[in-house]
C-alpha cells in the first residue's frame, strides 16, 4: 500500500501533468497570454532593469553607464525573478492550482533527487564545452578568436553585492528560472500547440536568449555566442523535465551552475 507521502507526491505530479493541463486548456482556464508573456517577459524585465540602472548611472555622470549597469545583473535580476513569480502566481491562481504545484514532487528518499541532480550536473559539463565550441565557431570562426573578456564580463562589485550574489541571488534565480520556463511555460505550450517539439523550440529560443541579457551588450557576435553556448544544456534540461515532470533535481543541478557564474564573473 502506498504511503501518505507517495500519494501526495502523485497528486502533486498530476496537478501539473499533461492530462490535467489539457483539461484546463479545454475548460478555458489556460490561455495563450500567460505562457507567451512569461516565456519572453523575463528577458524583457531584465533588459528594462539594466536600462533603468544605466539611466541612473548616466544621471550620476558615471563612465560607460550601460556597461556599468550590466555589471550589477546578479543583484537586479532578482527583481525580474519576483516579477516572474508574481506573474506565475496570477496565472496559476486562474487555473485553480498553487505556485508550489509547478515544482512537482520532491523525492529525497535515499537521496534520489540529489543523485539525479548530480548526474544532470555531470552531463552538463561536456555540453557546456560542446556549446562553447559551437558558439565560438558560429560567432567568431573559432574558439581561439573568442574575446573571453567580453564574453565573461568580469567585474568587481561592492562587498555587500558580492555577498548577496553568492548567498541569495542564485538560490532564488535557479528555482524561479526552472519554474518559469519548465514548470509553467513548457507544459502549457505543449498542450496549447499540440506539439511537444514546437513548445521545446519556443522555450529553448527564449531561454537561451535570456542568457544574452545578463548583461546585454550590443555586440552581435557576443549575443550569438551566449545564445549557442547555453543551448545544448537547456535542451538537456527540457528533455529531462519532459521525461520526469519534476523540477527538484533540475533545480539542484542548476544551483551550482549559477554559483559558478557568479564566482567566475564577479570575484577576482
Amino acid at each position: 500500500m502506498p504511503s501518505v507521502n507517495e500519494i501526495a507526491s502523485s497528486a502533486a505530479l498530476e496537478v501539473n501533468g499533461s492530462i490535467a493541463i489539457q483539461n484546463r486548456v479545454a475548460a478555458g482556464r489556460i490561455a495563450w497570454i500567460g505562457p507567451l508573456f512569461l516565456v519572453c517577459g523575463r528577458s524583457l524585465m531584465w533588459l528594462m532593469l539594466q536600462t533603468l540602472l544605466a539611466l541612473f548611472f548616466l544621471a550620476l555622470h558615471r563612465p560607460e553607464p550601460w556597461r556599468a549597469a550590466g555589471q550589477w545583473w546578479s543583484v537586479y535580476c532578482t527583481l525580474g525573478d519576483l516579477g516572474c513569480l508574481a506573474g506565475m502566481k496570477y496565472f496559476t491562481r486562474k487555473e485553480g492550482i498553487r505556485l508550489r504545484d509547478l515544482i512537482g514532487p520532491i523525492r529525497m528518499r535515499w537521496g534520489r533527487d540529489v543523485f539525479l541532480g548530480l548526474g544532470l550536473l555531470a552531463l552538463s559539463f561536456p555540453l557546456f564545452i560542446a556549446g562553447g565550441n559551437l558558439a565560438g565557431w558560429v560567432s567568431y570562426g573559432s574558439m581561439a578568436k573568442v574575446p573571453m573578456e567580453l564574453v565573461w564580463q568580469r567585474h568587481t562589485l561592492p562587498l555587500w553585492a558580492t555577498v548577496y550574489s553568492l548567498t541569495v541571488w542564485w538560490l532564488v534565480n535557479s528555482a524561479t528560472e526552472e519554474m518559469t520556463y519548465q514548470g509553467y511555460v513548457l507544459p502549457r505550450l505543449e498542450r496549447l500547440t499540440g506539439r511537444t517539439w514546437v513548445a521545446v523550440c519556443i522555450v529553448g529560443f527564449w531561454w537561451a536568449a535570456q542568457h544574452c541579457i545578463i548583461p546585454f551588450i550590443p555586440d552581435w557576435r557576443y549575443l550569438v555566442y551566449r545564445f549557442f553556448m547555453m543551448l545544448p544544456v537547456l535542451v538537456l534540461m527540457m528533455l529531462t523535465y519532459l521525461r520526469i515532470r519534476r523540477l527538484s533535481p533540475i533545480i539542484l543541478a542548476h544551483w551550482p551552475m549559477d554559483i559558478a557564474g557568479a564566482i567566475l564573473t564577479g570575484i577576482h
